[in-house]
């Protein structure tokens, strides 16, 4: 009787393969957390006013999103159900003070401007969703990689937003003066006789216009991946 050999398959603990692309890729497109799920909706009005804040929030999230995932997922099997989440808000709440004390010694005029945002990050939905319905149910590794990606989902929607409210706001990206109508700006509008007609919009860089730019930008999302269409 031929001897049948049995090959073993080791997995990885720190392998990066389809399944562990897909925890990065997927909340980029076809899982956003805002376009898609629309959680974080709050922060992404108040915060997107500056493309340098954007940025910091941005950063600031990942950051509490991929290490209160790989956290929780280390305590998982030890933490009693009945009191998960107020682990889970102690170990968001450890994070976000670590974020906020670096930012306040690294660049303290971001600080002042963003110290109530940052604070909030405690009560973002996409964090406290991740931990619930992804960290206590899987091991570190993954749950690290789901954290950075749904951070990232939100970071990259939250920079779109306030790139295009501060370019057609202030006319600026980063401080950067692009479009105006003084000679400071790259494109003085008043020397350029077909953008005579441009000036930039003060509405933009007023809260209300941040859903409408927010709504315009799930439209386009949905438009463009078929798989998001509701035929229901």
């Amino acid at each position: 009787m031929a001897e049948v050999k049995v090959a073993e398959v080791k997995e990885s603990g720190f392998s990066f393969g389809k399944a562990e692309k897909k925890l990065i890729t997927d909340p980029l497109n076809d899982n956003n957390p805002i376009t898609v799920q629309v959680l974080g909706i709050c922060s992404a009005l108040a915060v997107t006013t500056l493309l340098s804040k954007a940025i910091v929030m941005a950063i600031a999230v990942i950051f509490v999103t991929a290490f209160s995932n790989l956290f929780t997922s280390m305590l998982r099997n030890m933490i009693p159900k009945q009191v998960r989440m107020i682990v889970q808000l102690v170990i968001i709440a450890a994070l976000v003070t670590v974020v906020e004390l670096t930012l306040k010694a690294v660049n303290y005029p971001i600080y002042k401007e963003l110290s109530v945002f940052i604070g909030l990050i405690i009560t973002n939905c996409i964090v406290m969703g991740r931990l619930e319905a992804f960290a206590m149910a899987n091991k570190p590794y993954k749950s690290f990689l789901d954290g950075i990606g749904n951070g990232l989902g939100y970071g990259i929607i939250l920079i779109m937003i306030a790139a295009i409210r501060e370019l057609f706001g202030k006319g600026s990206l980063l401080d950067f003066k692009i479009i105006g109508n003084t000679p400071e700006y790259v494109l003085n509008t008043t020397e350029i006789s077909w953008l005579g007609w441009y000036a930039n919009n003060n509405l933009m860089v007023l809260f209300p216009s941040a859903m409408f730019v927010i709504g315009g930008i799930i439209w386009a999302h949905r438009a463009w991946n078929k798989k998001l269409v509701d035929i229901s």
